[in-house]
């Protein structure tokens, strides 16, 4: 007689993983903010793969000037969140309005229904969205495509903010596209922001092994690997998670075009954050690497408004502009 199947991994009760491979989640999330209501936005949502059934959220800020594009890829350890969530949509409609951008925010499938490199694929799926959206308009006499993106925005200026796993996700986009960037023309990617990358290994970093944070420890962050990398895979010294992987693209053969890295200080993925932008830089690549002290893990996207995230935006404005002259 068999057993039952049994819980083998356990997310903070909001996913299960069972031994037979099923997974249960609750959506009984207990959100800290409220969607913010700023007249001076609008924003709707559009299907970007029917055959996924994945959708993206555009946000477009009040303006009649040409607007660059900011592909929004959010965080949640490969296994939580959506274009949906409050934190998530506030920091989409800070980004609009603080930058001047029509923002894109695709969701992507999550693990360990769908483990890496889903995510991935997701996200270039989305890009690609995009490009058609910007091939439509050569078309002549051509009303095909998403009116939002036929007449406003600048396909010229296009740049990759990713928060979290979202930040490994844009690096892995970084990677794809800087092999052959002709792959996404008209699409220009001018630079790619990655918050708090989360970046994995088997050796231990200083600020790995320090204090947990208020919502993030070790134990979670091991237990996000487990549960998103490739079944079979055990080692987190693997491409998906490690950027300096044996098995990794070698990055110095690769022209990666400019990106800006921006951590908390009291942040667990901090010396993975500090040590890719060292690293990348010693094989000349355009990199900035900036700090907060004293600020923890989503500084930025739980709380958009904050006077550190103003401080954050002033920053991002100077990094696309000086990334697209």
């Amino acid at each position: 007689m068999s057993s039952l199947p049994h819980v083998v991994e356990d997310c903070m009760g909001f996913l299960k993983l069972y031994s037979d491979g099923s997974v249960h989640r609750s959506n009984n999330f207990k959100f800290h903010v409220s969607p913010i209501q700023d007249n001076t936005v609008i924003f709707k949502d559009c299907i970007f793969n029917k055959k996924l059934n994945l959708s993206l959220r555009l946000y477009k800020p009040n303006t009649k000037n040409k607007l660059p594009v900011i592909v929004f890829l959010h965080g949640g350890g490969f296994c939580f969140g959506s274009r949906t969530w409050p934190h998530m949509h506030n920091c989409c409609v800070r980004l609009a309005t603080g930058l001047q951008a029509l923002v894109v925010a695709p969701d992507y499938r999550l693990a360990p229904e769908h483990r890496l490199p889903a995510a991935i694929d997701d996200a270039v799926e989305a890009v690609r969205w995009i490009q058609r959206q910007g091939l439509s308009l050569k078309e002549e006499g051509s009303n095909c495509g998403e009116a939002w993106l036929r007449d406003d925005v600048d396909f010229d200026r296009v740049f990759i903010v990713g928060d979290s796993s979202g930040g490994n996700i844009a690096h892995q986009l970084a990677v794809r596209f800087g092999s052959d960037p002709t792959v996404i023309e008209p699409v220009q990617i001018r630079g790619y922001v990655l918050l708090a990358p989360f970046f994995g290994g088997e050796v231990r970093t200083k600020s790995e092994e320090g204090p947990a944070e208020q919502t993030l420890n070790l134990d979670l962050l091991d237990r996000f690997w487990r549960l998103s990398m490739p079944i079979g895979e055990t080692s987190r010294d693997n491409p998906l998670a490690n950027p300096f992987a044996p098995n990794s693209p070698n990055l110095e053969k690769i022209k990666l075009d400019p990106i800006l890295v921006i951590v908390g200080g009291n942040e667990l993925l901090k010396d993975r954050a500090a040590n890719y932008s060292t690293r990348l830089k010693g094989i000349g690549k355009d990199i900035k690497y900036i700090e907060f002290e004293g600020c923890e893990h989503g500084f930025f996207t739980h709380d958009s408004y904050s006077e550190v995230a103003k401080k954050v935006i002033h920053i991002l404005k100077r990094f696309m502009l000086e990334s697209s002259t």
